[in-house]
Parts: structure tokens; sequence; C-alpha cells
């Protein structure tokens, strides 16, 4: 009987030290919406300033630009621009703002020291998509409607060349070296490839159904393509100009961006309500993050921390902790 209660003791000793030094296993990190910033009607673009400090977002029927201090997470003013502002992207510089305007065929420039519209400048059909080069010099606009790039010389302030493309160009980005412009072209299933020096489509990359976004790595040796038809992400080599990977997503991919540290891939679904987050190295869908109706943008602090999610339908942000 001694023995008995000698080695129940023992027994309750070894729990009492297992519940004193409990054996923890490390868990990664999954993003969480910790907040939800209330913008203007039909919001559908986001850029944020190279210092992290404000963001801006475009309301297409709303025909407004709502800014944001995203260090504390509230709007801080509402600037008016043309008719049916659809996309937005930030000088390098942090100066300026620039909106396409899709039904007045237009793009806007907004200061950031004042908040007011210093030009308008008039561009092709249906501008849905811009992006500025590198060195602060161009803006590449897609023009939805009439299947052009107009090029804006930023010096001139004005249209200085026009470039053909593929049918329904819906998005566009510039490689980080500032040689290479891609469009990806909604209507022909396809992205062009324009070199920028000679302002010439060089190439063209047949991709998924519907091509509707694009990122572009640091280094500037991937492409990455939302296929909105089709439910995926079309993984581009840039030296080759060949799709190398497909990645099954969400439903209906919009919007695409690439983490600050490069190792993640966000997605935006519009018909689920959802973000797909890929891991690069491995190019898979590692989380699912439910955010407001019909995310179409996705913007992250320049530091990383948090990242913002458009919501087109809820006339929301989503704010997201990343860490």
């Amino acid at each position: 009987m001694n023995l008995t209660i000698r080695s129940a003791a023992l027994t309750r000793a070894a729990l009492a030290l297992v519940a004193v030094n409990p054996v923890t296993t490390p868990v990664s990190a999954v993003p969480v919406v910790v907040g939800t910033i209330f913008v203007g009607d039909s919001p559908r673009a986001m850029a944020i300033t190279p210092n992290g400090r404000k963001a801006y977002v475009a309301n297409t029927w709303g025909d407004t630009v709502t800014a944001i201090n995203v260090v504390d997470d509230y709007v801080s003013d509402t600037i008016s621009v043309g008719a049916g502002p659809h996309a937005i992207a930030i000088s390098p510089n942090g100066q300026k703002v620039y909106v396409a305007n899709t039904d007045s065929d237009t793009v806007s420039e907004i200061s950031v020291a004042t908040g007011d519209v210093t030009n308008t400048i008039p561009v092709g059909d249906g501008p849905q998509s811009l992006a500025i080069s590198p060195n602060g010099r161009k803006i590449y606009v897609a023009n939805n409607r009439d299947d052009t790039v107009s090029i804006i010389t930023l010096a001139r302030g004005q249209v200085s060349d026009t470039i053909s493309v593929g049918a329904g160009p819906h998005a566009i980005a510039i490689s980080p070296n500032g040689k290479k412009a891609y469009v990806a072209n909604s209507s022909s299933d396809s992205v062009s490839v324009i070199n920028v020096a000679t302002s010439v489509v060089t190439d063209t990359i047949l991709v998924g159904n519907a091509p509707s976004g694009l990122a572009i790595s640091a280094d500037g040796r991937k492409i990455y393509v939302t296929n909105n038809s089709d439910n995926t992400v079309s993984v581009i080599a840039g030296a080759r100009g060949q799709v190398t990977n497909t990645i099954p997503v969400g439903d209906r991919p919009q919007a695409i961006a690439i983490s600050p540290n490069g190792r993640k891939i966000w997605v935006a679904n519009i018909f689920d309500d959802s973000v797909s987050v890929i891991n690069v190295a491995t190019r898979g869908v590692t989380d699912t993050i439910l955010v407001g109706d019909w995310p179409n943008s996705i913007a992250f602090k320049p530091r990383g921390g948090k990242a913002y999610v458009v919501n087109s339908q809820a006339d929301s942000v989503s704010v997201i902790n990343t860490r």
C-alpha cells in the first residue's frame, strides 16, 4: 500500500511539473482583420505614400478620392476628381497622387501637401489602370475601351505617346528596373510586354481567362497575373516570357499585391469576399482572409505590419494586421 501511495504521489508531482512548464509549439502568425475604415461610394483602388503615413482611395461612383491617415487609420480628407475614378498611383517622391478617371478619360494630379487637384490630363478611352516609372518621369495609362496605353511625360503634363496593346487592357505594371511595362488584356487573355525605351510591344504572353491584375517581384524575375474567369494566378518567368506555374485561388480573383518582404502574394477574390495568401516559395495558398463585400484592391504599408483591402460594395477598407 505504501508503494501505491508513493507511486500516486510521483504521478501528481510529474503532472504538476508539466503544468508549470508546458510544452509549446511555435505557431505562424495568421493575418487578422483589426479594423474597418468607411470611405466614399464604390471604392476601387488604393495606394499608400512611400513614407507610409497617408493612403488614397479612388471612389468610382462618388467621383472622389478619400485621403486616410494610416498612422492612426482615420479619414482625413475627401477630394473631388474626374468622373469614375478607377485607379490610383503615387509618385516615387511621395509628392503627387495620380488618378485614372474612367468616365471622363482623364488623369487627375493631386498635391499630397495641399490636397488640391493641380492638373487634369486627357488620355485614351476608358483609363482603367496606371503605373508610374521608377524614376518618376512618366505615367503609363491602360485605356480599356480603345485598347491602348497612353504615356504621359510629367515634365510636360501631357500625353507624349500612345501604344496599341491587346483587347481590354485592365491592369498595368512597370518592372523595378524601369525597362519593361506589362499590360494585362482582359478581353484577349494575354499580357503585352512593352519596351519602355522604344515604346514598342515586344512580346505577347498568353495567360488565363480574363486577366485582371498584375504584380511584379522586386527583382523583376516573376510576373504574377490574376485570371478573373478561371480563378487562378499565372506565374510568368520574366526572362523567358513564359507561364511557368498556375496557382488556384478564390472565386473571381481581381487585385494582386506582393508583401514588402517578397515572401507572400495576396489576391483579392471579389465573388467570395476573401483574400488568398500565397507562399512565394511553395506557390500554394497558405491562408484565406475574409474581408468586406467585393474586395477590389490591396495595399501594404511599405515597412510591413499592415495591409489594406478595398471593399467596393461595402464602401469600406479592411485593415489587416500582418505580423
